[in-house]
C-alpha cells in the first residue's frame, strides 16, 4: 500500500541530469516495486494506490498487470498528475533523486472509506510505508489499514524515510510510533531506524523498535515475552538494512541474525531495498530460518543493484539461487534463462550484456560510466 509513480533513469551514468539526453521509463514507487518483487518470487500480490487520470497512470496500471500485480485497488485522481521521479547515476553509492510530486501526489489521496478492509484483513502480508504517513488523507488511511490487522502477522511497516516529504524527523517520529503500534515487522535502513527511534547504532535501534511498545519487562532477551501472540501489541521482528555492512535482524522471541552482503558491480543502487523487501515477504511466508530469509533477501537486493531498472530487474527464485551459489550479485549471462527484461518497454538497457561498456570516472571509487557501445539508447 502506498507510493506509485514513473521512474525515469538516464541511459548514461557518471553525469548529472543536466547532461543526460536519453532516459528509460519504468514503473516506480517502493511499495509497487515490493509487490513486483514478491510476485516474481511466486506470491500473489496486489497494490493499493492511486495515479493521475493521465497516460502515465494508464501505463502504470498496465505495467502492474504485466508483472502479475493485481491493480484493482489502484484508482485515478483527476486533480493531480501521476508523479515522476528522476535519478542520476553515480555508481557505486550516489544516486540522487528528483521527485515531481507537487502540488500533491495521487498516492497521498488514498481515503480510509475507499479501503477494502476485508481484503486487507485477509491478506497474509500487509506492506505499508512511512511515506504514506506524511500527509492526509493517506496518513489516516494507512493507520486504518494497519489497525484493521489487529497485530496479525505479517503486518509490515517499511519506514521508508524520504526527507523531501517531511518538514523534519521530529515531525515524522510520532506518526511512525503510532504506525508501529499496529505492525508486527519493521524494516528500514540505519537512517530510517534512527528517525523512528532516535538511536543511531543499528543494534540499539533494532532493540528500541522491539521495545517501543512492548509491555513492561518484555523484549528480545532470549525468552519469548508474554503478549506476543496474534493480536498482541508490539513488533515481533526488527530488520535493519546496513548497506555494505549487510543486514541485522532481532526478533522479540530472542532470535537474531546478522548477514553479510553479496559483492556486486553496482549499476543503480535504487530498487535494491525493494527487492530485499519482496524477498523478505517471500521468506516470512515460507517459514525459513531467519538467517536464510535474510541471505536470500540480501541476494535479491544485490542482483537488482547490478541492473539499471527496479521493477523489471526483480529476480526470480532461480536467479537468487545462482547468486547464492556463486557468492556474487553480478550474475553471468544465462542464455537458457527467461529474460525478464523482454517486455517491449524494457529492452535495450544496461541489464543486457554486451550493449554497454564500463568507462572509468576519475574520483569515483570503483565507479564509472556505463555507455552504449554503439551510441544507441
Amino acid at each position: 500500500m502506498g507510493r506509485l509513480g514513473v521512474d525515469l533513469y538516464p541511459l548514461r551514468s557518471g553525469v548529472g541530469l543536466d547532461r543526460v539526453d536519453t532516459f528509460g521509463r519504468f514503473l516506480g514507487g517502493s511499495p509497487a516495486n515490493v509487490a513486483v518483487a514478491a510476485a516474481r518470487l511466486g506470491r500473489r500480490t496486489a497494490l493499493v494506490s492511486r495515479t493521475g487520470a493521465d497516460p502515465f497512470g494508464t501505463y502504470l496500471r498496465r505495467e502492474l498487470g504485466a508483472f502479475g500485480v493485481d491493480a484493482r485497488w489502484v484508482t485515478e485522481v483527476a486533480e493531480h498528475p501521476t508523479p515522476v521521479t528522476f535519478c542520476a547515476l553515480f555508481p557505486p553509492d550516489d544516486f540522487p533523486l528528483t521527485f515531481y510530486r507537487r502540488p500533491k501526489a495521487p498516492d497521498l489521496e488514498i481515503h480510509p472509506h475507499e479501503l477494502d478492509l476485508g481484503a486487507i484483513r485477509a491478506a497474509r502480508v500487509l506492506w505499508a510505508t512511512g511515506t504514506g504517513l506524511s500527509e492526509e488523507p493517506s496518513r489516516t488511511a494507512t493507520l486504518t489499514a494497519l489497525r484493521a490487522r489487529s497485530g496479525r502477522p505479517h503486518t509490515v511497516l517499511d519506514l521508508d524515510w524520504r526527507p523531501a516529504f517531511w518538514p523534519d524527523p521530529a515531525t515524522a517520529r510520532p506518526h511512525y510510533t503510532e504506525a508501529l503500534r499496529h505492525a508486527t515487522v519493521a524494516v528500514g535502513n540505519a537512517e530510517e531506524c534512527e528517525v523512528a527511534t532516535g538511536e543511531s547504532d543499528p543494534e540499539a535501534a533494532a532493540r528500541a523498535l522491539l521495545t517501543l511498545l512492548a509491555p513492561t519487562g518484555t523484549g528480545p532477551t532470549g525468552t519469548a515475552p508474554t503478549g506476543t501472540g496474534p493480536g498482541a501489541p508490539g513488533l515481533r521482528l526488527a530488520v535493519v538494512k546496513r548497506g555494505p555492512d549487510g543486514v541485522l535482524a532481532l526478533a522479540a522471541d530472542g532470535r537474531r541474525a546478522r548477514v553479510a552482503p553479496l559483492p556486486v558491480d553496482v549499476v543503480n543502487g535504487l530498487g535494491a531495498g525493494d527487492a530485499f523487501g519482496g524477498a523478505l515477504v517471500d521468506g516470512l511466508l515460507s517459514g525459513r530460518p531467519l538467517d536464510e530469509v535474510l541471505r536470500r533477501a540480501n541476494a535479491a537486493g544485490a542482483i537488482v543493484a547490478g541492473r539499471l531498472a527496479c521493477a523489471p530487474a526483480m529476480p526470480d527464485p532461480a536467479e537468487i539461487g545462482r547468486a547464492l551459489a556463486t557468492g556474487s550479485g553480478t550474475l553471468p549471462p544465462d542464455p537458457g534463462h527467461p529474460n525478464h527484461l523482454s517486455h517491449p518497454d524494457h529492452t535495450g538497457h544496461t541489464d543486457h550484456p554486451g550493449r554497454f561498456t564500463h568507462t572509468p570516472r576519475p574520483g569515483l571509487p570503483g565507479g564509472g560510466a556505463c555507455l552504449p557501445k554503439d551510441g544507441s539508447p
